[in-house]
């Protein structure tokens, strides 16, 4: 089976573990991340993951009121690295090969980064699991998928968060906002929007990878922009998690059998609906 991209980077939000609960780890929502990573895995596509840690831990959230920003962060990294942990440790059991690595010094508990021997790992058909962010404060890890993804040499960099898109605000919290099916880099900076900090999208857009730019953010043409398509081969797609991982699957196994592109764009309309 032919596949667009043989090495991806996949940014997960914290919050993406919470499931149905209000904080912690969902031990339902994790086993089905690994499947649907599994399932990635299997069409012989490399996989990194970076993983947040909002959903035990944010340095700018109301629990870091008055406490040294940097302190703060650096909690908030070590709350990447249980997310990190707990997804490693759910990947072994489910048979997954992968490693943990993380960008702060803590070996008796996590291997450190290493970049060498990521892109090592990712030959062998491991999943490597980046904790600790970028590993200094100040940077959020929206940033450190950036980084790792022009590390690794990752071909096509994917957000996956709760939401359905690239909003105007945030939809669970404000009820006007709007989508955006597609908006640049620039217009995201200037509109402040809160899909990325400023520092991430501007690392996205002025890198490159294999000599193309990062032009765009995709909301919804999930087939084209994960299986090459004619779009650029690195962009940060917002959407749903389980939409995003059951959709790509399912593209791609469609586009291998060689049906059309509308015919897959049809299906994943139709597994969107099936998820709302």
């Amino acid at each position: 089976m032919t596949v667009a991209y043989r090495r991806i980077l996949l940014k997960l939000s914290g919050e993406a573990l919470m499931g149905d609960d209000d904080y912690g780890i969902s031990r339902d929502m994790l086993a089905r991340i690994v499947a649907e990573i599994a399932e990635i895995r299997a069409l012989g596509v490399e996989v990194g993951v970076v993983i947040g840690g909002g959903n035990i831990f944010r340095g700018v959230a109301g629990g870091a009121a008055g406490m040294d920003r940097a302190t703060a962060d650096y909690m908030g990294m070590l709350a990447t690295v249980m997310n990190a942990l707990a997804l490693g440790d759910a990947m072994r059991q489910a048979g997954v090969a992968a490693r943990v690595q993380s960008a702060l010094s803590i070996e008796p508990v996590v291997e450190f980064y290493i970049r060498g021997k990521s892109i090592r790992y990712l030959e062998e058909g491991k999943v490597v699991i980046f904790a600790a962010g970028t590993g200094n404060p100040f940077f959020t890890t929206d940033t450190a998928a950036a980084l790792r993804g022009r590390e690794i040499e990752a071909e096509v960099v994917l957000k996956a968060t709760k939401v359905d898109g690239v909003y105007s605000a945030d939809p669970m919290k404000d009820k006007s906002a709007t989508r955006y099916d597609r908006i640049s880099f620039d217009e995201a900076i200037s509109r402040d929007l809160k899909v990325m900090d400023a520092t991430a999208l501007a690392l996205c857009r002025d890198q490159q990878l294999h000599g193309h730019g990062v032009e765009h953010f995709v909301a919804h043409h999930h087939a084209a922009e994960l299986l090459g398509q004619g779009v650029h081969p690195l962009h940060f797609v917002r959407m749903g998690l389980e939409r995003f991982l059951l959709s790509r699957t399912q593209a791609a196994r469609q586009i291998n059998n060689g049906v059309a592109l509308d015919a897959v764009t049809q299906t994943v309309e139709q597994l969107q609906g099936q998820c709302a």
